[in-house]
């Protein structure tokens, strides 16, 4: 379906612990189209950051295939599958992972300046996602200069400004009080809505699981249940 823009098929993962094989995903079957706004949800040991590692293309699959795009990961260089995930996939991470040395403005420009995006460009793009973020004339502020709501809000504007079609997110408001997690994902849902960019979260948080409008639970690296919400 040309709306799919990823397509996992009897994904396995099995790691080595001192010898013995771990089954860490035991044949994912699942596809999510363009759009979705989806939360991959269940106990520690589920399986959900492995799959997420798994569908960004930074951990190998043990079986099975992953499309992207309709692009198949396990199909690419090493050179391809890093410039397909530098302008297919955009980051967004527990802990925030800004570059200290860096302002908020470059911080957010950096993938457009490894892509080759022209620098007036660049500035435009920065400026108009950081108004849409609440951050306009932030540009200049370190990340230590910002409270951790403000340096999440950076990383969602880092991994949105390059326009890539997946956003995926490990755990993004666990360090976050619950009003400031509740005001950064209803922003997160208004930017979807607007873009039409994906959005798939690991999460155990509730905030998430109830903006959500597709939840799909991991049990012992299987799909123990997939709900659409509306």
């Amino acid at each position: 379906m040309k709306d799919e823009v990823i397509l996992t098929k009897e994904v396995t993962k099995v790691y080595s612990d001192n010898g013995v094989p771990v089954h860490a995903l035991r044949g994912i079957d699942l596809s999510i189209r363009r759009g979705e706004f989806t939360a991959l949800v269940g106990p520690s040991g589920s399986g959900k950051t492995t799959f997420l590692n798994i569908i960004s293309g930074l951990d190998s699959v043990s079986g099975g295939e992953v499309w992207l795009n309709g692009k198949l990961l396990s199909g690419m260089t090493g050179k391809e599958l890093s410039d397909f995930r530098r302008d297919s996939i955009g980051f967004i991470f527990q802990a925030y992972n800004l570059i200290p040395v860096l302002t908020v403005e470059e911080n957010v420009d950096y993938i457009m300046l490894l892509q080759g995006v022209p620098k007036g460009q660049r500035r435009r793009r920065v400026s108009e996602i950081l108004e849409t973020i609440g951050l306009g004339g932030f540009q200049d502020r370190f990340p230590t200069q910002l409270s951790g709501g403000q340096q999440q809000r950076v990383a969602v504007a880092r991994a949105m400004v390059a326009r890539p079609a997946i956003i995926l997110a490990d755990e993004p408001t666990a360090n976050l009080d619950s009003k400031t997690s509740g005001a950064l994902l209803d922003m997160m849902r208004e930017l979807n809505h607007k873009t039409g960019m994906t959005f798939v979260f690991s999460t155990h948080d509730e905030d998430v699981m109830q903006r959500a409008r597709r939840l799909i639970t991991l049990k012992d690296g299987r799909v123990a249940s997939d709900h659409t919400t509306d």
